[in-house]
């Protein structure tokens, strides 16, 4: 996405890149043990990533070999035991499908380690919009209490949510497996559409942009209005027409928590992948990587929750169960 507002940008941000190779190593190396950046590192890294990201198309390319991760949902120590599976970055190329907030102890710290890996290996890690990285949600579903509770102020939450709005949409594998979070929109029939729309600002509450964050497959035929409020659900007719038109061979998503990690949809055109195993300490799911091998053969490794910090704490807000299903 390379237009004027682009140009405007580089031209604003250059003097401000301030971030150097080392001293985003060593914020990396404090994530890893769990330990949060200053309001004024969040900042800096902020700025650094919007500068990286928007230079990234709706439908980023990736190649292969690369390893596609699911909703990781503020649940550090499970991302921790996810690096130790698959391998930490760079010597594991990674494309995580959203949903790095909300819900877990460690919103901050994942967001914070995610956008630091992007900076430091731009090439080798793509990160994602989930349903969660939204003002909207976020602001309801635990980020932005865990913000206040850690900084004492928004500011750090008002730098991230400011992030969310520069990460890419979906993205294609080889050119034949497509990545996104939520899910197909009846407003959306080819990879061009995707590519022309907008996405440089707060997630609307209906649309396009917003149903590739929240819609779902389905066991029906066609479309059809989602549980959840937001986006559709959509049958197998529906997902085997966009990857016939597309070229694809199958369509990689997240958004939905599933026992085993990972779950088949419609005739294994739709693959469902999510990586936050014991979903919100309680539900007591596995969780999956899909691994992608240089010939396109993929395979899913599955992992239960890491053991349990003494440190960790509570959450700040519990919301009712009902709600949790849905969002």
């Amino acid at each position: 996405m390379e237009d004027t507002r682009t140009s405007l940008y580089h031209l604003k941000t250059a003097a401000d890149d301030k971030v150097g190779t080392n001293e985003l190593e060593g914020w990396i190396e404090q994530l890893m043990k769990c330990q949060k950046l200053s309001e004024a590192q969040i900042k800096m890294l902020c700025e650094k990533a919007k500068d990286v990201l928007i230079k990234e198309s709706n439908v980023r390319q990736v190649c292969c070999p690369v390893t596609v991760c699911g909703d990781i949902h503020g649940q550090m120590y499970d991302l921790l035991e996810l690096f130790r599976i698959g391998g930490k970055p760079p010597d594991t190329n990674y494309l995580f499908m959203g949903d790095y907030v909300d819900r877990g102890y460690y919103s901050v710290e994942v967001i914070s380690l995610l956008l630091a890996l992007k900076v430091r290996y731009r090439d080798r890690v793509t990160i994602l919009r989930g349903n969660h990285e939204t003002r909207m949600t976020s602001q309801v579903y635990g980020f932005y209490d865990e913000v206040l509770c850690k900084y004492g102020s928004a500011n750090v939450w008002k730098l991230f949510t400011e992030v969310f709005d520069y990460l890419p949409l979906t993205a294609l594998v080889e050119g034949q497996i497509f990545c996104l979070h939520g899910g197909l929109s009846p407003s959306i029939d080819t990879l061009d559409h995707i590519r022309a729309l907008d996405r440089i600002q707060e997630a609307p509450y209906e649309g396009p942009i917003n149903d590739l964050l929240w819609s779902d497959p389905d066991d029906r035929m066609g479309w059809g209005r989602s549980p959840r409020g937001p986006g559709y659900v959509f049958g197998q007719d529906i997902s085997e027409s966009f990857n016939n038109t597309n070229g694809l061979s199958l369509v990689a998503r997240a958004h939905q928590a599933v026992n085993e990690g990972y779950q088949w949809w419609h005739n294994q055109n739709v693959v469902t992948t999510f990586s936050a195993p014991n979903y919100m300490y309680r539900l007591g799911n596995l969780a999956a990587i899909m691994q992608i091998s240089e010939d396109m053969t993929y395979k899913f490794v599955q992992f239960d929750a890491a053991p349990r910090k003494d440190n960790e704490g509570k959450p700040e807000r519990s919301l009712p169960d009902h709600m949790n299903i849905y969002f």
